[in-house]
């Protein structure tokens, strides 16, 4: 094992591509951890990244540690690992490379007088941290093809497929070019959940940062978008980190078909695991993804905290934001379309 005497963290300036030959050999790493996310970050929003490298006596890469630094008047001042995506955090291919990143990014928290550090991790990672398991991902093991997917299929579900089928829905996969009506059918999703929204240019940049792991799927009705979700992934798992639908069309159970489609192009793409996203467990979201077979994973989000300094509640059902949650819904939607990029960005 490597001695820590001989481990060197420092802030990583190369141009990802060994940072990236570690976080894909890693394996607890996830796709957030890879370098192209930096840019992705830092172009949309603006933030101040620290990514943070462990190197050996041979200058080999024993441990990364990604981190965005965040302001507000609202949250206050922290570091996150990574915001706006479910995963994140430290990979260390040793125990003193994990605690080296650790000590480094609590010299940074006091440098930039933050309040904490929150690390995003899938699997409890650092003993000893404070700890939150208020959310769990939902987990779909993929079978080898389609017919054997859809005879898994609760019945209900299938069910619901067909009806979305035979009320003339049709069904677009692509790119860049499916991005317009994507966002148009967000916009509306998270104006109606009380939710700002991103900007157009946030999604545009994981677009063009990820080609060859990205893709968008429509489902249209007389050439109007009513749900669409954008696809990205990783190694063995594929993921939809944001789907909407309106709700006006619910009775056509466009989600459901806008889903089926995802697990057929993930089984189509050889992945083995199909990641709904993040949810609470026993909300509505939770039921949606579990009647599809997926299975919950706790998540575990680990804090490095100030003295003194209280583990963060920055969640919707927190009673001081219920009012402001309840105002922005009733908002015109080119309101919040204009006033949510603004806001959003410093919501991790």
């Amino acid at each position: 094992m490597v001695g820590e005497m001989e481990i060197k963290v420092q802030l990583y300036n190369g141009d990802g591509s060994d940072w990236n030959t570690y976080v894909t050999a890693h394996p607890a790493s996830s796709n957030y951890q890879l370098y192209g996310w930096r840019n992705v970050i830092e172009k949309s929003f603006g933030h101040q990244s620290y990514y943070l490298v462990a190197r050996d006596g041979n200058n080999g890469i024993c441990g990364i540690l990604p981190l965005t630094s965040m302001k507000s008047s609202i949250f206050g001042k922290f570091l996150v690992s990574l915001p706006f995506f479910n995963y994140g955090g430290i990979l260390g291919s040793c125990d003193d490379a994990t605690s080296l990143l650790l000590n480094e990014s609590r010299r940074i928290l006091k440098e930039t007088q933050g309040d904490y550090v929150e690390l995003r991790h899938r699997e409890m990672s650092v003993n000893g941290l404070a700890t939150k398991e208020h959310k769990v991902t939902m987990i779909l093991d993929l079978e080898k093809d389609e017919n054997a997917a859809w005879k898994k299929l609760d019945a209900k579900v299938r069910n619901q497929v067909r009806k979305a089928e035979k009320s003339g829905l049709q069904v677009l996969t692509g790119h860049l070019e499916l991005l317009d009506g994507f966002y148009e059918v967000f916009c509306r999703n998270m104006r109606d959940l009380g939710t700002p929204v991103y900007s157009k240019d946030f999604f545009r940049n994981i677009l063009a940062a990820f080609p060859d792991s990205t893709r968008i799927i429509s489902i249209t009705l007389d050439g109007r978008t009513i749900a669409s979700g954008i696809l990205t992934w990783f190694r063995e798992t594929l993921e939809v980190p944001w789907a909407s639908s309106i709700r006006d069309y619910r009775e056509m159970c466009p989600n459901n078909l806008l889903y089926w489609e995802a697990i057929k192009f993930a089984i189509r793409n050889k992945s083995s695991r199909f990641d709904f996203g993040r949810s609470t467990p026993d909300e509505g979201t939770y039921r949606f993804k579990k009647q599809w077979g997926a299975l919950p994973y706790p998540l575990y989000w680990q804090y490095l905290l100030k003295d003194g300094e209280q583990l963060p509640q920055l969640n919707t059902k927190n009673t001081k934001y219920e009012l402001a949650i309840k105002v922005w819904q009733r908002l015109p939607l080119a309101v919040t379309n204009i006033l949510g990029p603004r806001i959003v960005k410093n919501i991790p």
